[in-house]
């Protein structure tokens, strides 16, 4: 099975996995997105059943967009540029709020082809906000821009199982087909390919 093939069916299953836990729960998720420019919406949207737990999502690929619609503090995005750990938490953060949700999930990232900011292609923040606080996990991904957009999309939907089961005193989900482990404890490696 293809690279392309493998990818979507992590994605498939971890956006179907998230949709259902959520439904079980009771709970809501909204989405605010970089560097994945909708994409991770759209797996989400691709579940059945998920307008009882999907509230919406931003796309903020203009860096002042990040502060105006999902409300990152200027300040920050000032000092350290949009692809940044706390950029994240604040994205997920301003999803969560600005939407009503439960959960709130982002990312940001450099896609390529080029650096940006100073900062490599590959580097990505995948962050998950929710009613235990918020969770960033750093991504060195390899590949070219369309595999380090997908695996962006698959490696939030892992993080925000995991703290979903984590929230309800679970084991870890043990869907990673097709990807690496991710280590949240690893800030250099995690999800690395």
């Amino acid at each position: 099975m293809g690279m392309d093939a493998t990818h979507q069916r992590a994605e498939e299953s971890r956006a179907a996995f998230v949709v259902h836990s959520l439904h079980e729960r009771h709970e809501t998720l909204a989405t605010v997105e970089s560097l994945t420019g909708g994409a991770l919406a759209n797996s989400i949207v691709e579940i059945a059943g998920v307008s009882g737990i999907y509230r919406g999502g931003l796309v903020v690929y203009a860096t002042e967009l990040k502060a105006e619609l999902a409300g990152v503090p200027a300040d920050l995005l000032a000092e350290r540029g949009p692809v940044d750990p706390d950029v994240a938490a604040a994205l997920a953060e301003g999803a969560r709020r600005r939407c009503g949700a439960d959960w709130g999930l982002a990312t940001t990232g450099v896609a390529g082809p080029e650096p940006q900011d100073g900062k490599p292609v590959g580097l990505v923040y995948v962050a998950a906000a929710g009613p235990g606080g918020t969770r960033v996990r750093r991504l060195d991904l390899d590949g070219g821009r369309d595999h380090i957009r997908n695996a962006a999309v698959i490696e939030a939907l892992r993080l925000l199982a995991e703290r979903i089961q984590a929230a309800a005193g679970e084991p870890e989900p043990d869907d990673r087909a097709g990807t690496a482990p991710a280590d949240a404890g690893d800030p250099a490696g995690a999800g690395r390919r």
